[in-house]
């Protein structure tokens, strides 16, 4: 079995995660320190016409350099020249498409933050590029690896899932359209539930509040549930035959911990743990949903 610490590159210093990530493979003193790899190199870029974006670039490229001893590169060539996998971090979704193509003569695997794309035919490009030159790609929300989900996912004694309701802040981003900014999270969760195989959504938009539902080809029907109001917790009830659960996330290992463990396993065995065609469809239920949003009509995927 390869033993080898490997090395991972970060390219996008423009969000907590970085430094989160950061944290948990540099910090060899904190509880939840993950070993096997370690951040060793990352690549600024940043998008200028986004505040959010350029306004935290220099902050987090301080951070990793400064306190966790990452080399800060001048580009993405040099990045992963030095690199076994690389952490797509750029908050701005708009640009991971064109970030990943520098990426491809160098083969290695990748996982892509959320959001994957702002449009499901980048998505689709994306995926398509992956497959035709080889690479392992993953691409997905931490809330995915909220620890009481998976748990209550796993019984055994309650029946089959029959439904969830998720709910959380959603809040909206001009450059990253509707739920593509912070709703995406819920979506996460209710596929995490569901996989793929929607059928149709339906939103309502009153003010600083969404109610979308969502239904999928067996007759599944879950529901998300968003505030722009300062209600920032995360939550959801799965439903099984037999019994209804609420999820905390907050609750358990730190969600983050989980998905850098699964994107560790993925980077060594070049197999993703989510199906691509679920990703690609967690991209068109976004469009479909932000469509909806606009006249609140019934919108198929």
């Amino acid at each position: 079995m390869e033993t080898r610490q490997l090395r991972i590159g970060m390219i996008g210093l423009d969000t907590s995660h970085c430094d989160a990530f950061a944290k948990l493979l540099n910090d060899d003193q904190w509880q939840h320190h993950i070993p096997g790899a370690r951040l060793t190199a990352a690549f600024p870029a940043g998008s200028p016409d986004m505040e959010m974006s350029i306004s935290r670039v220099g902050k987090f490229s301080d951070s990793l350099r400064e306190q966790y001893g990452v080399r800060i590169v001048d580009s993405v060539a040099e990045l992963a020249e030095q690199t076994d996998g690389i952490l797509l971090t750029s908050v701005d979704g708009r640009v991971h498409l064109e970030q990943f193509r520098q990426l491809l003569p160098y083969k290695l695997p990748v996982f892509v933050d959320k959001p994957f794309a702002t449009t499901a035919a980048d998505a689709e490009q994306m995926l398509r590029l992956a497959e035709e030159h080889g690479i392992p790609l993953m691409t997905c929300s931490m809330l995915r690896y909220a620890e009481e989900l998976t748990q209550a996912l796993e019984l055994t004694d309650r029946g089959k899932v029959t439904g969830i309701d998720c709910y959380g802040p959603f809040y909206l981003e001009e450059t990253a359209p509707g739920l593509f900014w912070y709703g995406i999270h819920c979506v996460e969760m209710l596929y995490r539930a569901f996989g793929a195989g929607c059928s149709h959504v339906t939103a309502t938009t009153r003010g600083d509040h969404d109610i979308i539902v969502a239904e999928w080809k067996d007759g599944r029907l879950a529901a998300l549930r968003g505030n722009r109001v300062g209600n920032t917790r995360f939550g959801a009830v799965v439903h099984h035959e037999k019994n209804s659960l609420p999820i905390d996330p907050r609750k358990g290992r730190p969600m983050n911990a989980i998905l850098l463990e699964s994107i560790l396993e993925m980077f060594r065995t070049g197999i993703s743990p989510i199906d691509p065609a679920e990703s690609l469809e967690i991209i068109r239920f976004i469009e479909a949903v932000n469509e909806s949003r606009e006249h609140g009509k019934t919108v198929s995927l």
